[in-house]
């Protein structure tokens, strides 16, 4: 199976879906019990509602499950969150604490070493390629990491989550005219709210690329998905009369920034 799907475009912009995937090897899924085979974690949709909102962006996706292993973990295994409930970069449950694993087929050492060979590397290899490539056309990049989760999960979070949720590792992953046209745009979104580097303040990914001193800036947008799905529950099935007004306010942080790259560029 192909590992990811990448789609080349002209704009300073990247757009990156690490867990939109819904792949599991057979050998993979066999190991999975009833509960992790519903594959309830999944960044449902989130593909299609950025779909066409920018023109020529790069977008880079994970076509593999988070549960395979997880693209936007720190491939060393280290916490994003240091005591906070959180699944790490092969998860053993799911995010309500939920083991998904038969007993006693949970991934050894050698699985996840191999794992990383065979689905992390390769994802962020293209990735990586993707940001050099653009960087040399503009003199910046910009890796906007696309995101979404269910909007109440108590096992990692009290209350709702808002529904946009940016992060940018509090300040350090990009420049401060990114992060602010995302915050403006969201802040001013009707019937929505917002938060800055709050519950999620970026993943690995934005965190790893994220170098504005270097012409890199990255900023991740965690959507809560009662702002596009029907229900956040099975068949979690995508809402397009719903998701269409999330999709202007998007489309509309996605120009701005955009717009901004060009002050931002290195030579």
């Amino acid at each position: 199976m192909a590992v990811f799907e990448i789609r080349q475009g002209t704009s300073p912009v990247i757009l990156a879906f690490p867990h939109t995937g819904t792949d599991v090897p057979p050998d993979i899924a066999e190991r999975l019990n009833d509960n992790g085979r519903i594959l309830a974690d999944t960044d449902w949709h989130i593909h299609t509602l950025y779909d066409g909102l920018l023109a020529d962006a790069t977008t880079v996706r994970a076509t593999f499950h988070r549960y395979v292993i997880d693209a936007n973990r720190d491939p060393e295994g280290g916490s994003l969150y240091p005591g906070q409930n959180t699944t790490g970069l092969v998860p053993e449950t799911d995010f309500d604490g939920v083991p998904i694993w038969r007993q006693g087929a949970a991934p050894t050492a050698g699985d996840i070493s191999a794992r990383l060979q065979a689905f992390h590397q390769p994802y962020h290899a293209a990735l990586a390629a993707a940001i050099a490539r653009v960087k040399a056309l503009h003199g910046v990049a910009i890796l906007y990491d696309c995101h979404s989760i269910r909007s109440h999960i108590p096992f990692l979070f009290e209350g709702k989550l808002p529904d946009f949720n940016i992060g940018t590792d509090n300040g350090r992953t990009c420049a401060p005219e990114i992060e602010a046209a995302a915050v403006t745009v969201a802040a001013a979104a009707a019937g929505h709210d917002s938060v800055l580097n709050g519950r999620f303040k970026g993943g690995w990914t934005t965190r790893h690329y994220g170098r504005p001193g270097e012409g890199v800036h990255a900023i991740q947008m965690e959507l809560a998905q009662s702002t596009h799905l029907a229900t956040e529950a099975p068949p979690f099935a995508y809402d397009p009369a719903k998701a269409e007004p999330l999709r202007r306010h998007l489309k509309d942080i996605l120009e701005r920034i955009a717009t901004i790259a060009p002050t931002l560029a290195h030579s």
